[in-house]
């Protein structure tokens, strides 16, 4: 099956958001808090911004339908962009009737698109399997996938390529929480491209090398957050209340702690690289 892997864009101004999981109130109010009106299911910043989602739509919170329908809407009016998500890829499978594991919140996604009408279902599918799996965007200076890639893959298209875009560098195996354990990449970054991601839930977006996890647990009960570029502002609102339970604590920072900063990296500014 192919996939998208890349769509290269000349500067814009964006704002990018971290994993949304069915938090549609929360979605709201971040949107409104940058800008943003909805029409219908139209998101439109009267600054003629645009909206970058980082994947991880579905599964664990309550809205996922309402999230799906946002996402879906403003792709299509070209008011936003989103890549795809190792949850949102499971979902898409799930409703194509192969055979994965029903946990990690899916059942719920299940029991809530399951109320929508077979039309929606399969324009979700359809959706879904048209996402890429990164973008680079602003000429090569801003690169967003769900979680984070490595200067050698942008802008490349391969299998390869999209596990690691949706799932990070993993060593094969479980940690602790049952979750794949993950390698770090980050810290040996040294690309031209700030890479912005998320996939990993972190206390506090933190800048390593030119990379940003913007994951903040929204579903878990934190924040949800948003990046806005080129001007390297966070803007962040709490979640409404904890929709599901973490099995284990945040982590402080994403991959690459060793080197994390709560800065933007050198020689960054709204008129330079993020």
């Amino acid at each position: 099956m192919a996939h998208p892997s890349t769509v290269t864009e000349t500067s814009e101004q964006y704002d990018i958001v971290g994993d949304v999981h069915g938090c549609g109130a929360e979605l709201e109010t971040l949107l409104a808090k940058l800008g943003y009106g909805l029409e219908g299911d139209v998101i439109r910043h009267a600054d003629q911004r645009r909206f970058i989602f980082l994947g991880d739509l579905v599964d664990r919170g309550p809205d996922t339908v309402r999230v799906l329908r946002i996402v879906m809407g403003s792709v299509a009016a070209g008011t936003a962009l989103c890549v795809v998500g190792n949850h949102d890829d499971k979902f898409r499978r799930a409703l194509l009737g192969r055979p994965v594991k029903i946990k990690h919140g899916l059942a719920e996604t299940l029991e809530q698109v399951g109320r929508e009408k077979d039309r929606f279902r399969k324009q979700v599918m359809a959706f879904v399997e048209g996402l890429p799996d990164h973008l680079v965007l602003d000429d090569g200076r801003l690169v967003v996938a769900h979680a984070g890639l490595p200067e050698k893959l942008h802008g490349r298209s391969s299998r390869r390529v999209r596990d690691f875009a949706m799932y990070g560098l993993t060593t094969g195996r479980l940690d602790d929480e049952g979750l794949p354990e993950r390698l770090d990449w980050a810290a040996d970054y040294t690309g031209r491209a700030s890479v912005v991601y998320g996939h990993t839930p972190v206390v506090e977006p933190v800048w390593v090398n030119r990379t940003i996890d913007i994951d903040t647990g929204c579903v878990y009960g934190h924040r949800l957050t948003a990046l806005r570029y080129p001007e390297s502002e966070l803007v962040a609102v709490p979640a409404r209340r904890v929709h599901v339970e973490k099995s284990g604590p945040f982590r402080l920072v994403g991959p690459g702690g060793a080197a994390a900063s709560f800065k933007p990296p050198a020689g960054t500014s709204a008129d330079a690289d993020l």
